[in-house]
């Protein structure tokens, strides 16, 4: 698996780790399944949602190497 960056579309993290909805979700990112999560990165969605993309991309990387 190949590391999760901040290009990589929202609904292709949930894929490959589904189990990161909490993760998201604690952040305030409680709209995983509507259409812009298809379509939007990882980075476009910290910017909208005021995440820190960095610290995410960290506990997700760790997350998924589990």
């Amino acid at each position: 698996m190949s590391q999760i960056t901040q290009d990589t579309i929202i609904a292709d993290i949930l894929k490959i780790a589904p189990d990161s909805v909490p993760m998201f979700r604690s952040m305030g990112m409680n709209c995983l399944g509507c259409a812009m999560a298809s379509g939007e990165t990882l980075g476009q969605a910290c910017a909208a949602h005021g995440v820190d993309v960095n610290d995410l991309l960290t506990k997700l990387n760790e997350f998924v190497e589990k």
